[in-house]
């Protein structure tokens, strides 16, 4: 990969809204080599989506309850943790899958709209699966930050700065 990929990657993963023209002159390429990069890291699959960090909190009726779920198996001769991250991904309800060093092997990031529906979903489709041993599910009570977006509440920094 050569370095103006990586510098479209790098803008881009700050700002995926970022216009052709406006990254061509960041750039200093034409249009189209542009389009040819982001084309070529699409099909390569190293751009896999473009999205938006969402404050829900913000839109009324329309908050999920978010929960992190520790969870430790029993590794599959052959195919290690991958098949059963696999089935785990699957769930509409898993917004997230991190195979992890450490007291558990994955850790599951999901969303609901009530703390029961996420208790049925660990009760009957997590824990029911074979090589789960064992959960731990963390509820998330309040965002600040979020791929690198800060929540904010417009409030000013309100820390003395202590200079030398």
């Amino acid at each position: 990969m050569n370095s103006k990929e990586i510098e479209v990657l790098q803008i881009i993963e700050e700002n995926g809204r970022i216009s052709i023209n406006t990254l061509s002159k960041m750039l200093d390429l034409s249009e189209g080599e542009v389009e040819g990069i982001l084309k070529k890291l699409e099909k390569e699959k190293v751009i896999l989506s473009y999205s938006a960090v969402i404050d829900w909190s913000k839109v009324y009726d329309q908050e999920n309850i978010t929960a992190v779920i520790d969870v430790k198996v029993t590794p599959q001769r052959g195919v290690g943790f991958d098949d059963v991250a696999e089935r785990i991904y699957r769930f509409p309800e898993v917004k997230a899958l991190y195979l992890m060093s450490g007291a558990y092997d994955l850790s599951v990031v999901i969303e609901g709209k009530s703390m029961s529906q996420i208790a049925r979903f660990v009760s009957e489709k997590l824990s029911t699966l074979d090589s789960v041993i064992s959960t731990t599910t963390h509820f998330q009570l309040k965002k600040y930050k979020h791929d690198g977006v800060v929540f904010e509440d417009g409030e000013e920094d309100r820390r003395i700065v202590v200079t030398p």
